[in-house]
């Protein structure tokens, strides 16, 4: 990709931080976008962006996307080449008890960015949708495709990210603006988000406390690695589709349990386990079918799970200096 000035918002956050660091590695300048709130630990979202903050090509504005005037003013102040849309409020249980934190982050937040690429004439737009959008759909043997129908989510957090791609489709129908959206599949790795199962059962593990699993462990997951989910957001970026919706997974299922062996292979530490019912909300099984991003994308995930979690289980006893 020629260099640009790209816009990332949520730079503070997981994968927000990954792809940030890639494209300054890479000689773009990028604009950084984060409300550091408080939905987890700010110490980490601050430990992220301090890293980024080493590079003179990284300029941070600590905003909530719902503050229209505050965010006009950034595209005023910068010229932006790209929007890189990765903000939103994650979480499929904590949507069952705060949905209006959803409604502000993920919908008001996703039309004031849009009407800022509409206004200041920004003609690539890539942003974040998530695998939770299959809902309850039916899985043949070859796992979700983007061409099926997602009209079941079954969680709020779910619908407000099909909510972005038909918002979208609009403004790309409307005002010409390419749209690419991408449905990450259980992203895991360095830096992770501390709500996530990987994370939860790292740190109870290690301090000898048991670990919630549900549906009796037979939940399924296409975990994939963070290196890979930012390869893909980055190919997203330079191909700049007029509209188009990809699913970034590693395109392989994972039983539940084969994570946490995993895990206590790497800790060297047993888990206690304690087996509870599905959650509301929650899906038995994802799996990405990646033929449509292999094809138009030349995504092609490497890291496999026993590689990635070697990898987590490092940054964490070296961050938490265990």
């Amino acid at each position: 990709m020629t260099k640009k000035t790209i816009l990332v918002t949520g730079s503070a956050g997981f994968i927000g931080f990954h792809v940030t660091k890639k494209l300054l590695e890479t000689g773009n300048k990028v604009i950084g976008i984060d409300s550091l709130n408080n939905y987890y630990e700010p110490k980490l979202k601050k430990d992220r962006n301090k890293i980024l903050l080493e590079s003179k090509n990284y300029k941070f504005y600590k905003l909530n996307l719902k503050n229209e005037k505050e965010l006009k003013k950034i595209f005023t102040e910068n010229k932006i080449d790209k929007i890189c849309h990765l903000a939103a409020q994650a979480g499929v249980r904590y949507s069952l008890e705060n949905p209006l934190s959803y409604e502000e982050s993920n919908l008001k937040g996703f039309i004031n960015i849009m009407e800022c690429a509409r206004h200041f004439k920004i003609k690539d737009f890539v942003y974040a949708s998530s695998s939770s959008v299959y809902g309850k759909n039916k899985m043949d043997k070859n796992g979700f495709k983007e061409s099926e129908e997602v009209n079941q989510p079954i969680s709020l957090y779910a619908a407000t990210k099909k909510a972005n791609e038909l918002i979208a489709y609009n403004y790309h129908h409307l005002f010409g603006i390419n749209c690419t959206g991408l449905r990450f599949f259980t992203v895991y790795g360095p830096y992770g988000r501390p709500d996530m199962a990987i994370y939860i059962f790292t740190k109870n593990i290690l301090a000898g406390k048991s670990i919630d699993v549900y549906n009796n462990g037979k939940m399924f997951r296409d975990f994939t690695y963070v290196g890979d989910i930012v390869d893909g957001i980055i190919k997203s970026l330079e191909k700049s589709y007029p509209y188009e919706i990809f699913n970034l997974g590693d395109s392989d299922t994972i039983e539940l349990k084969y994570l946490i062996t995993n895990i206590e292979q790497n800790l060297k530490q047993k888990a206690k386990i304690n087996f509870k019912p599905i959650q509301p909300g929650d899906v038995e099984k994802t799996f990405a079918n990646i033929s449509k991003a292999k094809k138009m994308l030349g995504f092609n995930p490497k890291t496999k799970i026993e590689e990635g979690v070697k990898n987590f289980i490092e940054w964490y006893k070296d961050y938490y200096k265990i």
